[in-house]
């Protein structure tokens, strides 16, 4: 692991032996591939030094050298800082993981807004005394609760923006459906786009957005004539596993958008572990994402097992 540290508006990184075959130029552009912009203002504000001095940006590194980035200056947040209670799963210079709860935005959708995860995550970082801008990496529906990524710098956001369209960053779920599947493991690969006669549904079409979902059966509830299904995505599109379940005749419990049952409050749906390998000290980091519903949705799971 990358030995890293943080003094002030600084970071720090001990040069390792395995960057030594490479310059500050490649580590920016082809490891951690940050925008042309982003490596320009860098450049030009002098915000990166070797061994505090300006660097040669085309010099191989040498075991041992400090590389240092001035990343965590004054930044105000994009979502206006309001209190709400958080559970945070994981947090560091860089990165924030907090488990959502159900019937809170993701992130604010009109200017003004205040009752988001991202209000309640501005919040939390302005009261650690610190003005930076947290920003969501990925978005969680309203109703679906779970773990969701921040970043607390630009270079972090930006890294985990493209680790996440590399699937570099895996997100698993549970999540109950209506009836009994009897395939025990699958892959779903049907499009999804927009349904033009419901603003907020989604639909598998063939001119919609490739959406690819893995899933396996974890246990048949065969009383209550339901399933307990783990899912992974290969994509992103907007209520992909919902449109997916419902597509196959195994809509989710309780998502009435969509076709299923009314037997809880919400879809019985839950991002219960991300994993993914630090942007910078290459830690690998995996947490699980306790379930808070009120009544219980999810029924005696020992999360250590998914």
């Amino acid at each position: 692991m990358v030995k890293t540290s943080r003094k002030g508006s600084w970071y720090e990184i001990v040069v390792p032996e395995e960057w030594t075959s490479f310059t500050l130029d490649q580590l920016l552009r082809h490891i951690w591939k940050a925008p042309k912009k982003m490596i320009h203002s860098l450049r030009m504000d002098q915000k990166v030094l070797v061994n505090g001095q300006s660097p040669e940006w085309n010099k191989l590194f040498t075991r041992g050298d400090k590389l240092q980035l001035r990343l965590f200056e004054e930044e105000e947040s994009s979502a206006v800082p309001a209190y709400h209670p958080i559970d945070v799963l994981f947090e560091d210079d860089h990165l924030l993981i907090l488990n959502k709860p159900a019937g809170m935005d993701t992130h604010p959708n009109e200017p003004g807004q205040t009752n988001t995860l991202a209000n309640a995550a501005a919040f939390h970082i302005q009261s650690s005394g610190e003005t930076l801008n947290v920003r969501h990496v990925h978005r969680l529906d309203r109703d679906t609760t779970g773990a969701v990524l921040f970043s607390k710098t630009a270079l972090a956001g930006a890294i985990l923006d493209r680790m996440l369209e590399e699937r570099q960053i895996k997100r698993t779920y549970l999540a109950i459906t209506d009836g009994l599947i009897k395939k025990k493991k699958g892959k779903i690969i049907k499009p999804i786009g927009r349904d033009r006669h419901h603003s907020v549904r989604r639909r598998v079409s063939p001119t919609g957005q490739k959406a690819v979902t893995n899933y396996e059966v974890t246990r048949l509830m065969r009383e209550e004539k339901k399933t307990l299904v783990r899912c992974s995505l290969e994509t992103g599109r907007t209520h992909q596993i919902r449109v997916h379940f419902s597509d196959m005749g195994h809509p989710l419990s309780g998502d009435t958008l969509y076709g299923g049952s009314s037997s809880y409050g919400r879809q019985a749906l839950h991002a219960v572990k991300i994993e993914l390998f630090h942007p910078f000290t290459g830690e690998a980091l995996s947490c699980h994402a306790p379930f808070k519903d009120n009544p219980e949705i999810f029924h005696n799971i020992d999360l250590s097992t998914i």
